[in-house]
């Protein structure tokens, strides 16, 4: 008995081994055409900057600045990832307004300057870490309120209605492209 009769024979791969024998690698799994990812980003991308146009409109109805840096990058979030838990609504409600009062009490023990926002930042990371609601462009809220030191009693209301309109836009969004994530998965 030789090894030749037990084995298999192999054939070792070169320029000279012919190929129309060799099996196709097998499909894992369907991919989709590009033109629907090019869809879904246009779809994300007009989503974004309907919420943001609104939140503008709101502050120029109202004579208030509505839309806020940090609120622009919750929208970002909120229509490029709408499954991930920082995405969810309790998240970014909660998350914004734990932000505002680190930048108040931030406020309240420093002055407005570079390094207190700083802290301010770290300190609502820490809080939406606590509260389990993850959402880090809060603390780009918490550094807004140190560096421009809004009044309090027209901020946190106007942030409030801010990160509803923002929930809302990301579950009306969700609802408008068919095969699109479902925004939220969970409410709270």
């Amino acid at each position: 008995m030789t090894a030749d009769s037990v084995l298999p024979r192999r054939r070792v791969p070169g320029p000279e081994a012919p190929h129309d024998d060799l099996p196709l690698p097998k499909r894992r799994g369907y991919r989709y055409p590009a033109w629907r990812g090019a869809v879904a980003g246009l779809h994300g991308v007009g989503a974004v900057t309907v919420v943001l146009l609104a939140l503008a409109a709101i502050g120029a109805m109202i004579s208030e600045p509505v839309l806020i840096p940090s609120l622009a990058a919750s929208a970002g979030v909120l229509h490029s990832a709408p499954t991930l838990p920082m995405a969810q609504p309790r998240s970014v409600v909660v998350a914004h307004l734990l932000g505002a009062a680190a930048g108040y009490v931030a406020l309240a023990l420093w002055q407005s300057n570079p390094w207190s926002a700083a802290l301010a930042g770290g300190l609502t990371f820490a809080a939406t870490t606590l509260a389990r609601t993850p959402h880090s462009p809060a603390c780009a809220t918490a550094v807004v309120v140190v560096l421009q030191a809004p009044a309090p009693g027209r901020f946190v209301p106007l942030l409030l209605g801010a990160t509803v309109v923002l929930v809302i836009g990301g579950f009306a969004a969700s609802r408008v492209r068919r095969g699109a994530a479902r925004y939220p998965v969970r409410w709270w």
